[in-house]
């Protein structure tokens, strides 16, 4: 059997490559932890996981075929379990970057039950910020 823990790694397939570096570390706090631009990679430090940005131009990228678009876009969404979940401080950052997000809404996550915003990135892929589960009521 195998048992799923968490996320390892999404990767993306960008139009932008600089601009998605900028989403993802200047308003998601991720970090840059390994570049190897021969092959047209850059590796994200998201907590726990990483978030791979492949340009569609770039040796790995250009396998992908077309660039995501409205109309095939390459992923659905994905999720960062975030802590804590402070929807007005999230609300703020975001604000400073000119990132909407969407309304906090109850959603189940790995964890349960708990608050969640979703959000757009440069390239139009939807971003998920969950907050912990709700406590149980006696």
């Amino acid at each position: 059997m195998i048992r799923i823990r968490e996320i390892d790694h999404i990767v993306l397939r960008v139009v932008d490559l600089e601009r998605m570096v900028r989403f993802y570390t200047d308003v998601l706090g991720c970090t840059v932890e390994r570049r190897q631009d021969a092959i047209g990679l850059v590796q994200l430090r998201a907590g726990s996981s990483l978030v791979d940005l492949v340009p569609v131009d770039g040796k790995l990228g250009a396998m992908g075929g077309a660039a995501p678009g409205p109309e095939g876009r390459n992923v659905d969404h994905f999720c960062f379990r975030v802590d804590p979940f402070d929807e007005a401080a999230i609300r703020a950052h975001l604000a400073r970057f000119d990132v909407a997000g969407g309304p906090a809404e109850s959603r189940y996550g790995a964890e349960g039950e708990g608050p969640s915003i979703y959000l757009t990135d440069p390239e139009g892929n939807t971003v998920e910020l969950k907050g912990a589960p709700y406590q149980a009521v006696a």
